[in-house]
């Protein structure tokens, strides 16, 4: 087992849960108040994204390239983005999410073929 990857996968998993959360949950919550108390209460809620993403990065980048690195940051964000714009902004699931994985799932092989 891999638990550098492991680790960095799962820190990554939960910054993207707080950096969807300082990106997005604004727009539904704050969306009658002046932008910047919104760009305020992201930028605290970015703090924990940070704390957990960049020691993710550093322990990914001990047996990840950095582009390994990027392809699986993409990939979680797709996967905490969906579920959150589905159930939380109560946006529709389209299909477009479906090609969208399609193609980071191609984008997975080419980063990841040499260890295939």
């Amino acid at each position: 087992m891999n638990y550098p990857i492991l680790t960095s996968i799962s820190l990554l998993l939960c910054s993207n849960v707080f950096m969807t959360f300082a990106w997005y949950a604004h727009l539904k919550e704050l969306g009658h108040k002046p932008w910047l108390i919104a760009a305020l209460v992201s930028w605290g809620i970015a703090l924990f994204e940070y704390l957990l993403q960049v020691p993710a990065n550093r322990i990914g980048y001990t047996v990840l390239s950095i582009g390994q690195l990027k392809i699986i940051q993409e990939i979680i964000t797709l996967s905490v983005f969906v579920p959150f714009s589905v159930f939380y902004m109560r946006e529709p699931l389209k299909l477009d999410y479906l090609w969208a994985g399609l193609c980071l799932m191609a984008a997975v092989y080419f980063m990841f073929r040499e260890k295939l």
